[in-house]
């Protein structure tokens, strides 16, 4: 997702009014003007919640689309990076879609209905191009219909957050990447064991026009157990502690999952999918450059697009995220590293943050310890 200037046009979410009611912090983010953070606490209040208890985030940003008729599955599978055939009916995958030259159009989740249905959920400002790409793809007889505005997404997430479920009568028992769908007062509801943030977490897939009731239902659940709605400000920091990739950041049309790591989300023995070609002879070759973790070993903030120094003062990279964590109290950062420079885990390098120079270790992420299982 990438940050959109300007708040021109920007398209609201079915909890817009909700969130109005807890003082938010606004910002323009994938075309929509999304909570940064609440009133009564901030970031780093919201971020501690998640890990301590459970937080509430309004994600409906998210796009979503359907793939539908005779082997719809299998026409994924021959699209998108990850191998559908090794998840069974009922799971959900994290792939990603690539051009031809092996950069990233988006990472998504790809829900597996049947052999015949395939439920998706890209990035808000890909969702377009994803689905154009599909449908420009599709054989005679599948069908590739956008549903963004036919769903909300509510991401519940920390410790606490199958007591929230459970509170509802939710279904909160189930495996990493499992689903179900769900009657919660007359209401159909996807119940999916994912999120974005490292904690045991889910996340919920309401109609649009039937989100609200459900919002206000979590909520009173979450603060029942300690819990918070949290901002996208949080989810931020909680991603890059996992180092999580945000495309547009740390994954692009520029920067392959060979670059960024994200190897494990391609089924490299498919016959098939885009970008295939130039992603195997990039593997085969070695990319130019990888990305690393960086943890600041004196006090101050990475940011995004800063220089990585080595010892001789000479650029070796530059970050792609950067922030404080509320976790370790210190400076992080996500960096592409040029592989001939030799940096190795446990190395120092520099970064040039408001005039000073910044220490940090290459470390390889995740920078804390994950609990999503």
């Amino acid at each position: 997702m990438t940050q959109t200037p300007g708040n021109d046009a920007l398209l609201t979410s079915p909890l817009h009014e909700a969130h109005e009611a807890l003082g938010p912090t606004w910002a323009p983010f994938g075309g929509w003007q999304m909570p940064i953070q609440y009133s009564g606490g901030g970031v780093v209040a919201e971020h501690t919640a998640v890990r301590e208890a459970v937080g509430i985030f309004d994600v409906s940003h998210l796009g979503k689309a359907l793939v539908t008729g005779p082997g719809a599955a299998a026409f994924v599978n021959s699209c998108l990076t990850a191998d559908l055939g090794k998840i069974a009916p009922g799971k959900a995958q994290y792939t990603l879609c690539c051009a031809e030259n092996g950069g990233v159009v988006d990472d998504l989740i790809a829900y597996l209905v049947s052999e015949d249905e395939v439920f998706l959920v890209p990035n808000a400002a890909n969702t377009a191009e994803v689905v154009r790409l599909l449908q420009a793809a599709a054989p005679e007889g599948i069908t590739v219909t956008g549903q963004h505005r036919d769903y909300a997404v509510i991401a519940v997430q920390g410790p606490k957050s199958g007591d929230v479920l459970d509170k509802l009568g939710l279904p909160s028992d189930m495996e990493y990447m499992a689903y179900a769908d769900a009657d919660w007062n007359g209401y159909t509801v996807r119940v999916c064991r994912t999120g974005y943030t490292g904690e045991h977490g889910y996340e919920l897939l309401p109609k649009w026009d039937e989100a609200r009731a459900l919002w206000d239902a979590l909520a009173e659940a979450a603060a029942s157990f300690g819990g918070r709605p949290a901002g996208l400000g949080a989810r931020d920091t909680l991603r890059t502690e996992m180092g999580y990739p945000l495309h547009g950041h740390d994954l692009s049309l520029e920067i392959s999952p060979v670059q960024a790591g994200s190897t494990w989300a391609v089924g490299w023995k498919k016959d098939a999918f885009w970008g295939r070609d130039a992603l195997t002879a990039e593997k085969a070759n070695g990319p130019k450059r990888r990305l690393r973790g960086l943890r600041a070993v004196e006090r101050g903030v990475p940011r995004e697009q800063m220089d990585v120094l080595n010892a001789a003062g000479e650029k070796i990279g530059e970050t792609t995220s950067g922030t404080f964590s509320p976790t370790l109290k210190t400076g992080i950062a996500l960096a592409l590293i040029d592989t001939e420079a030799g940096v190795e885990l446990g190395d120092q390098v520099t970064l040039e943050v408001r005039g000073r120079k910044l220490a940090c270790e290459v470390v390889k992420p995740p920078f804390v310890d994950t609990k999503t299982k």
